[in-house]
């Protein structure tokens, strides 16, 4: 299969899972493994290596995040049983008040996002979300996206996070403006994702599940964690990965000894959430046989459809990659003549294709880098800008081939359907406000 028959093959694929999940109320993971191999066999790959594509896209994408997704179920679920999400979600109302906790959120995401990845952050934060969410008697939707669109916003946006960060190096634009003018981007769209779950996230009720009945009457003689120790298995992971970073940066600000691999191995976001496991523990007044055991096998197996879900959202992503749709579309637009649009509607053409954000902002630089100067870009901020323009790209949309997307979506009890009208739709609202930010930017400094 060749030319338009790859865009309508992708059409086609993304109304199958549509359909099937939404109406037809098929199980994900087997609407998403179906569409996996009918995207392979149609497009003409051979069957044995559409298989191949399906089983190292699963893989590839669960050992990214699959541990990381099982630890910070098992840490939610003791925080939640534990009453630290409910000493932190007091904390954090105290300080900014009930009608702006979800604003509150959002930033908090944004800050998060910069040396974390936006799956990992949603994961970390989703209990807090949760609880705050009931606190507050709003619906889990608005924190769900407020949250979801401020971590997807710096990590499409403001260096350390690899897709920018490669990027830039790929472009030849100066890593210290892609930040300070990521940061501005980035405040903007945060403010774009708020204000679309206040006003339209808000007309669908998501309960937030608040305790259950009985428990309330119990509350005043509980023993709550202090909030030194209730925000530790937030805090304590978030740094760590924050230090490895630092770490892993080009100037090797801590050397490249020793203490620079120590950083690097305890900030692995596995080897973080694993800390925020044990640290989570603390939260517990007395720890037992059942916390050791029964608390974390019920995390555990919550978190097994959340995985097998991500791992499948992975395989499509790498079936598309392996087919010729991605090139397709990057040969088609690489063609026009946009300027500052032009890496804007690549990547997002190869982000709505493939799933994944980084692949699409990587991809796009290297398709954009020999194209500057004939899009007016080689100079000035013009690179910077550039570099920008894919990251509002890579953002636009996020759907079901994007793992970020059911996990946003499973850690928030969307049904697909909700996940669509939401998630999908929030990531276009912001990536098209990052892009005229971006434009805005362009047309008065280049």
């Amino acid at each position: 299969m060749q030319g338009p028959g790859l865009l309508i093959l992708l059409l086609g694929a993304i109304a199958f899972i549509v359909i099937m999940t939404a109406r037809v109320r098929l199980h994900p993971f087997l609407v998403l493994l179906l569409a996996s191999l009918g995207v392979g066999l149609i497009a003409g790959l051979p069957a044995g290596q559409v298989v191949s594509a399906i089983t190292s896209g699963f893989g590839n994408t669960l050992a990214g995040i699959g541990i990381v997704i099982a630890a910070g179920t098992i840490m939610g679920f003791i925080m939640e049983k534990s009453g630290a999400a409910v000493v932190m979600a007091n904390t954090i109302l105290k300080i900014v008040g009930e009608t702006r906790s979800a604003l509150a959120m959002a930033f908090t995401g944004g800050v998060v996002s910069i040396p974390v990845f936006c799956d990992s952050g949603f994961v970390i934060l989703s209990p807090l979300n949760r609880t705050l969410a009931a606190r507050s008697n709003q619906s889990l939707s608005v924190f769900a996206i407020a949250l979801s669109m401020g971590l997807y916003s710096t990590h499409v946006f403001v260096p350390p996070t690899p897709g920018p960060i490669a990027a830039a190096g790929t472009i030849g634009a100066d890593l210290g403006t892609v930040i300070l003018m990521g940061i501005i981007v980035s405040i903007p769209t945060i403010l774009a994702g708020y204000f679309f779950a206040k006003f339209y996230g808000s007309k669908i009720h998501i309960d937030p599940a608040p305790q259950e009945e009985g428990e309330g009457a119990q509350a005043e003689q509980r023993e709550y964690p202090s909030v030194l120790r209730s925000f530790a298995p937030i805090v304590v992971p978030v740094v760590l990965i924050a230090l490895k970073s630092v770490a892993d940066y080009p100037s090797a600000p801590f050397g490249t000894g020793s203490f620079k691999d120590f950083m690097s191995f305890i900030g692995n976001p596995n080897i973080a959430l694993l800390i925020g496991v044990f640290l989570a523990f603390l939260t517990v007044p007395k720890i037992t046989k059942e916390v050791l055991g029964d608390w974390v096998g019920v995390g555990l197996a919550s978190a097994g459809t959340i995985i097998l879900i991500t791992g499948v959202g992975g395989s499509l992503g790498q079936v598309i990659r392996e087919t010729p749709i991605a090139a397709y579309l990057s040969d088609s637009l690489s063609a026009l003549r946009f300027g500052i649009f032009v890496p804007f509607i690549l990547a997002a053409a190869l982000k709505t294709a493939q799933g994944s954000s980084t692949v699409a902002i990587i991809t796009t630089a290297g398709i954009i880098a020999p194209l500057m100067q004939a899009l007016g870009l080689a100079s000035g901020l013009g690179p910077a800008l550039a570099v920008l323009a894919i990251g509002a790209g890579s953002m636009t949309v996020s759907h079901a081939n994007d793992s970020y997307f059911w996990v946003v979506a499973q850690f928030s009890d969307m049904e697909v359907g909700q996940a669509y009208r939401l998630q999908t739709l929030a990531s276009l609202v912001t990536g098209i406000v990052g892009i005229v930010v971006i434009s805005i930017l362009y047309f008065i400094f280049v």
